[in-house]
């Protein structure tokens, strides 16, 4: 088959034949690839900088997307923990891990959204005790799982969503998006972490794919101003583009209902987000999320993988293209 190839850590995939994926068990199945998303987690995989990467090579890159089973069925599906993912004509998808799409759906669009999407779907249903009404803060909203966001958070009953991020054009592009204020995270970061203390100091959750020294600077303007310290806030942390590490103010957890968790692979367990995949799958076939996909063949990984990326946007590769 062909396929997307890593053969170092330090260079782009390239196009070129590769051994089919030999099945493991009995509820495994050899399946076409019609669509699957580079996301940040694939491109982070194939330079082994995930916190879940081997180091062995050479690996196929590509952790979600779109197959056809033998019986003729498409389903979104997340691939097995091996090596050899889903940047291939095949793959191996486990049926336990998989759900049939619906009659009608896109495979580029379904390939493209429900990466970005899961992270603040998941984080809301399945790690805060997020009720329709509540408030959310989404820090990092200008990026493609931060608008996602956005609207996750409006369609499950959030009364208000505030996004906050740097890029002011796309600032502005969340209030298309359901976003009822913006706050701009340019500028002197203390000053920046001063505005979300105004702006979010009443929010419930917070959703949160920065960390580092936002997150750190943010979270005592926050819990000082609330009118009510007593009622809980619940930052969840999910991305980490501004930093790993964030050093949490001793006095954060001791002044205020502070709660401090994360959401991601191993938080959650494989059951807890195929159990979600459904419901996710249907919001997005029936139009209620925005999704800006841009589709490629396969074939010409190598060039896009270099290219330049809109953060708004989310390549989706088609391997049988």
């Amino acid at each position: 088959m062909r396929a997307a190839v890593v053969r170092s850590f330090d260079s782009a995939p390239r196009y070129e034949w590769f051994d089919l994926p030999q099945l493991a068990g009995p509820s495994e199945v050899l399946a076409e690839v019609l669509a699957a998303g580079l996301h940040p987690r694939v491109r982070s995989q194939a330079d082994g900088s995930h916190y879940t990467s081997g180091k062995e090579l050479p690996i196929i890159p590509g952790i979600d997307g779109v197959g056809r089973l033998p019986d003729g069925r498409q389903v979104y599906f997340v691939a097995p923990s091996t090596p050899y993912g889903t940047l291939a004509e095949k793959a191996v998808i486990d049926l336990r891990r998989s759900v049939s799409l619906p009659e009608g759906a896109d495979p580029v669009r379904i390939a493209a959204a429900m990466n970005p999407a899961m992270s603040s779907w998941v984080a809301l249903r399945r790690r805060a005790d997020f009720q329709p009404g509540q408030r959310v803060l989404v820090l990092g909203a200008t990026g493609n799982s931060g608008q996602m966001a956005i609207q996750i958070a409006k369609l499950l009953g959030a009364s208000q969503v505030i996004g906050a991020g740097r890029d002011p054009e796309r600032l502005h592009a969340l209030m298309e998006l359901g976003a009822d204020e913006t706050v701009s995270l340019e500028g002197d970061p203390k000053e920046a972490a001063d505005r979300l203390g105004e702006a979010a100091a009443e929010v419930d959750v917070v959703i949160d794919y920065l960390w580092g020294k936002p997150a750190e600077l943010a979270m005592l303007p926050l819990l000082t101003r609330r009118s009510d310290r007593g009622r809980a806030l619940t930052w969840i942390q999910i991305g980490s583009v501004a930093g790993p590490s964030a050093a949490v103010p001793s006095i954060a957890l001791r002044s205020a209902n502070f709660r401090l968790l994360g959401s991601g692979q191993g938080s959650v367990s494989t059951a807890g987000y195929v159990a979600e995949f459904p419901s996710l799958i249907d919001a997005i076939t029936a139009g209620k999320l925005k999704v800006n996909a841009v589709a490629f063949p396969l074939s010409q990984v190598e060039e896009v993988w270099k290219a330049p990326s809109d953060p708004g946007q989310r390549i989706v590769f088609s391997p049988q293209g």
